[in-house]
């Protein structure tokens, strides 16, 4: 009986772990550094907190690694997306005022104010602005099950992660702890496609 319990719940932590697996695995080899990352037209950097006086640390520093791809040539433009909203504290206009602060011009930048979850903006920016090929851009925690999605989306998705550990390390542990539950809602997206939220919402 004991050995019948134990390999139920083995099976049970692996059948848990499975969505969390498939991220991993489906960016395998796509995960960069700004150094090594192949060049793609865009990078998308996907939102995340804003406060009162501009973004959030860790959004700060996802705008700042796209500034850099940028900069750098490994891409042609970049493409903001979250929440708009007042409630969310304008996320893409914050985001979009800091990229101009650190150089980027602004006919090089996009926006898409409706990007409340991954999915959403993995389909909205592909159906919207056309991307086929991009370099999506967030914090390493959130960055393989963001390359999946926009995989499966039909996006042909590099990634570059913040290692925002020694920044900002408790939110980080938080951000890695919250990934394997977020995990298989990410692989249900995958399977089932739904469409975006209405942009009412």
């Amino acid at each position: 009986m004991g050995l019948w319990i134990a390999a139920v719940g083995v099976g049970g932590c692996a059948l848990a772990l499975a969505p969390y697996a498939w991220t991993r695995l489906a960016s395998v080899g796509r995960r960069k550094g700004v150094g090594t990352v192949p060049h793609r037209p865009v990078a998308v950097v996907l939102g995340a907190a804003a406060w009162e006086d501009g973004p959030s640390p860790l959004l700060a520093r996802r705008l700042d690694l796209a500034a850099r791809l940028y900069e750098s040539g490994r891409v042609d433009r970049i493409l903001v997306s979250g929440d708009n909203r007042e409630v969310s504290r304008h996320e893409t206009d914050t985001m979009t005022a800091y990229l101009r602060e650190q150089g980027v011009p602004a006919e090089r930048i996009d926006a898409d104010p409706h990007g409340y979850r991954t999915w959403d903006t993995c389909v909205r920016v592909r159906d919207l602005f056309g991307v086929r090929e991009a370099t999506m851009v967030t914090q390493s925690f959130h960055l393989p099950r963001t390359v999946a999605l926009a995989r499966a989306a039909g996006i042909d998705a590099v990634g570059v992660g913040d290692p925002s550990m020694g920044a900002r390390r408790r939110a980080t542990v938080i951000g890695y702890a919250r990934e394997v539950g977020a995990a298989v809602k990410a692989l249900r997206d995958a399977v089932l496609r739904p469409a975006p939220a209405r942009a009412e919402r």
